[in-house]
């Protein structure tokens, strides 16, 4: 029995040490993991461009943002990028939510034939809708990027016809009032220079009618959202259309970008500085742009200056993550000043540099 009570003592010393001892590799565990916090945080407040630092390159050039078009991503967002253009898929109706692209002045001078090869997506995991799905359905395999904005590439064109970027659209509608949306907007690129471009049908208004045995939905509306983000004039502007014919003018439904996120749930343009964003999304001006359609001759198509060739996909890919990944740690360097500025005075912060 003494031998036991002598024992006790010595056990319990023995787990005291090693709780000290897990106690001090935790500490240090945690040091460590602060020391890199610090670091991170030093790299990214000294490094990383300001917000007016990394986009007034952009205010004032003709230069494009690579992924200034797409919206904001979402839990689930099925993402898939072809030549040209990306598109958000959405499998329960079977066609995109958004439809995003850049559109250059050279792209729209493009002299591609059009390839009229219509075909499911094999990009799209679950399955695209099909070629059936719409045969006889009395509506049409409506595009969202139009195949004439791709006219600038062979391959940009045939990626056209995937029916990942179709929606059943009514025919009087999609050879009608939007062909004729379309072509303003490919004016819209050639007299400013460059567009950035986000379509698609709006999905938050159902219930719908389906077609197919995939039972694709039938829109009731239709969207665009139109960015210029290069000077004089910074602008964007947006457009809501039943799907339906109308001799209505293109103007006569245009629209706030914040109207169109109002109707899609979606949010566009999400680079942008946030007080340039709330600025350009909350009002639009239709004298500002100029709304007669695209028309080139075959003379002026061939006498374009500059290419529009498009980019290998994996260098595409590689420079929107790099652009992403510093417009990322842009937005993430204006929140972290916003928290370091509620401890120390802006003054202070502005003058070491961060």
């Amino acid at each position: 029995m003494a031998n036991e009570k002598q024992a006790t003592p010595k056990k319990q010393s023995s787990m005291l040490d090693k709780k000290v001892r897990k106690a001090k590799k935790r500490g240090k565990k945690l040091l460590i993991l602060l020391a890199i916090l610090v670091v991170i945080f030093i790299i990214t407040m000294l490094l990383t461009p300001s917000e007016q630092e990394y986009y007034a390159p952009f205010s004032t050039t003709t230069g494009s943002i690579v992924g200034l078009e797409l919206p904001a991503s979402r839990p689930g967002d099925v993402i898939i990028e072809h030549t040209g253009y990306t598109l958000c898929y959405n499998e329960e109706h079977e066609q995109p939510d958004w439809v995003a692209y850049e559109l250059t002045r050279a792209e729209v001078y493009g002299a591609e034939d059009r390839a009229d090869d219509f075909r499911p997506d094999p990009t799209v995991k679950t399955g695209s809708a099909t070629l059936d799905d719409y045969k006889g359905s009395g509506y049409d395999r409506g595009h969202l990027i139009p195949a004439a904005d791709l006219k600038w590439s062979a391959e940009a064109m045939s990626d056209s016809f995937y029916l990942s970027n179709m929606s059943p659209q009514d025919p009087q509608f999609n050879r009608g009032i939007w062909g004729t949306l379309e072509g303003v907007v490919r004016n819209f690129a050639a007299s400013e220079g460059n567009v950035y471009v986000v379509t698609g049908p709006v999905l938050t208004d159902g219930p719908y009618s389906t077609i197919g045995k995939n039972n694709v939905s039938v829109p009731k509306q239709y969207y665009k959202v139109v960015l210029d983000y290069t000077e004089p004039e910074i602008k964007a502007i947006g457009f809501l259309l039943p799907n339906e014919g109308s001799k209505k003018s293109v103007q006569s439904f245009a629209c706030s970008v914040d109207t169109v996120e109002e109707a899609t749930r979606l949010d566009f343009f999400p680079l942008l500085p946030d007080d340039i964003e709330a600025k350009l999304e909350s009002s639009y001006d239709v004298r500002l742009w100029d709304f007669n359609e695209f028309r080139a001759s075959a003379a002026e198509r061939s006498n374009i200056e500059e290419a529009a060739a498009p980019v290998p996909a994996n260098n595409s890919t590689i420079r929107r993550l790099q652009r992403l990944s510093t417009q990322y740690l842009v937005k993430f360097k204006k929140e972290l000043t916003g928290i370091v500025n509620i401890f120390i005075p802006k003054s202070v912060t502005e003058a070491i540099g961060i």
